[in-house]
């Protein structure tokens, strides 16, 4: 995982998270800023910051795909004092983790969970068969509520780790979104991560 210094606060401390986010389950390739997204993703998060709307979704727990047999819980992540990106503590490679600096699964606007795609020693993780999805396949979220959310495939797509269309992945408020997100590539041992993320888009039904 990657560790940065930082005097950043507030809203770039979660753009930083945000960056760390995509790149948490595939080692510690650094990532292309495209500083224009970034900025205005900034502004948008400014605002939201100091105009909160109601929360009507409860956080989710559970992610459930049954096209590749993931039947995990899911936890928040974020980003640490020490500048850390967090991940799942109770079961790291089964379970999931919740961006949870940005929207819930179900409300307005790009929520995203990632996970390891696979554990050390190469074995398969939660999203393991994660690009194999097709449009059209469900991905079923519970809420700490005991909602259940059905969201349907749209795209499954691989970016190169210098390209991840961070606008699109995060902060895209057109519509009730989850993106899911894993590695992929080959494995680049000078930059402790691969070559390829995996994102699968998804909308609410």
């Amino acid at each position: 995982m990657m560790s940065f210094m930082h005097k950043q606060t507030g809203s770039s401390i979660v753009l930083l998270g945000l960056l760390m986010l995509v790149i948490s389950s595939c080692g510690t390739a650094p990532i292309q800023r495209p500083e224009a997204i970034l900025a205005s993703y900034t502004t948008t998060r400014v605002q939201k910051a100091t105009a909160p709307a109601p929360r009507s979704i409860a956080t989710p727990i559970h992610i459930r795909i049954p096209a590749i047999g993931v039947d995990a819980a899911i936890e928040p992540v974020g980003v640490l004092n020490s500048g850390n990106l967090d991940t799942p503590h109770q079961q790291p490679w089964d379970d999931a983790g919740w961006y949870s600096s940005g929207s819930r699964p179900g409300e307005q606007g790009s929520a995203v969970i990632d996970a390891h795609v696979d554990r050390p020693g190469g074995g398969p993780a939660t999203f393991w068969y994660l690009h194999l999805l097709q449009p059209g396949d469900q991905v079923m979220i519970t809420t700490a509520s005991q909602q259940q959310l059905s969201f349907r495939v749209t795209r499954t797509t691989n970016y190169p780790v210098e390209n991840v269309p961070l606008q699109t992945i995060f902060a895209d408020s057109s519509g009730k979104y989850l993106n899911l997100i894993t590695c992929a590539g080959y494995y680049v041992p000078s930059l402790h991560g691969t070559t390829l993320r995996t994102v699968v888009f998804t909308v609410l039904q």
